[in-house]
């Protein structure tokens, strides 16, 4: 319903997972770098897919697969984002919306054909990420839904889609619009590499645009140019008004003001997939967030969720988070 609140509404590259097993040597001989997303272009992803193994296409895009889990959470949200008129461009729309997730981006007519990503997991679990972005690299502010980032509680923005000027000037006046309203806006960092390319107007848009914050430990050290995680938490720190850095198997550490909340990661029976991790971590964070949890509570909410996803095959959930959080919470 056009007036019903939100509890998060994502922005980020609309796209469509294709994931498939692979193995280090075939890292080494299409030159890929192992655990890192690296951008791509038409004729390049053209050749790594004629040359991955047998794929499973799934909707997803980092904001995409944490909206993803909101809706799996039991919470309300809505999605921006921007495909084409095209196979993969109407797969997306209907997977997002099948989900439960509000979205009212029309297909575009023309331009770039939707963005697909090419994800390699080698028998470590590590995934390795070569993505065309497509149409998504048009997403400017005429494509902002504001009336929906205004019914939203909070905003999240993928670091990823800040790569693109258009997209820039897109999360700024999507973060005006949600302050306007009251609302709160997050970002996740996405990529550490990601982090190099962007660190200053990073660092400028936390400071002046966003209150919760999503990293990992490599992200964080990154962004403030450290070697140590506890140098990264004191700088983090007045910087927004909530930092939630993971640590994969040691968890993840929340830090609001002078508060610091440690969470233990959530035992699993066996590693197969860390493809969504952090997606999926941001999404429980969020729930719980909106929900009116307490930082711990968040952050186990969170914990389970990313545990829940690394334990199969694929970046969205495969069991209905609301029940699996009940069953290891209670």
């Amino acid at each position: 319903m056009a007036d019903q609140l939100l509890d998060v509404v994502g922005i980020g590259n609309a796209i469509v997972d294709v994931l498939a097993q692979s193995d280090d040597a075939f890292l080494k001989e299409h030159d890929l770098v192992k655990g890192a997303m690296t951008l791509v272009d038409a004729e390049r992803s053209a050749a790594l897919y004629d040359a991955m193994g047998p794929g499973v296409e799934a909707s997803g895009g980092s904001a995409g697969n944490t909206m993803a889990g909101i809706a799996s959470l039991g919470g309300r949200g809505g999605y921006i984002g921007k495909v084409r008129d095209d196979q993969l461009g109407r797969i997306f729309q209907h997977d997002i919306r099948a989900v439960g997730i509000e979205y009212n981006n029309p297909l575009a007519a023309e331009g770039p054909s939707t963005g697909r990503c090419l994800i390699m997991v080698t028998p470590d679990a590590q995934r390795t990420m070569n993505t065309f972005l497509g149409a998504a690299v048009d997403l400017g502010p005429q494509d902002l839904d504001l009336e929906m980032i205004r019914r939203a509680k909070v905003t999240y923005m993928e670091g990823y889609l800040w790569d693109m000027p258009p997209a820039k000037a897109a999360y700024l006046e999507a973060a005006a619009a949600a302050h306007a309203a009251g609302r709160k806006v997050s970002l996740t960092l996405s990529d550490s590499f990601c982090v190099e390319r962007h660190r200053d107007s990073f660092l400028e848009l936390i400071s002046g645009h966003v209150d919760l914050l999503f990293a990992n430990h490599d992200e964080i050290c990154a962004l403030f140019q450290v070697d140590s995680f506890e140098d990264a938490m004191k700088q983090v720190r007045g910087h927004c008004e909530i930092a939630a850095i993971t640590r994969g198997e040691r968890g993840s550490v929340i830090v609001s003001g002078d508060e610091t909340v440690e969470v233990e990661a959530e035992s699993i029976e066996q590693l197969v997939d860390t493809t969504g991790a952090g997606d999926l971590y941001a999404a429980g964070f969020l729930y719980g967030y909106t929900q009116g949890k307490s930082l711990y509570d968040c952050g186990r909410i969170a914990s389970i969720a990313a545990a829940e996803v690394i334990s199969h095959f694929g970046a969205r959930p495969a069991t209905p988070l609301a029940a699996f959080v009940k069953q290891r919470i209670g």
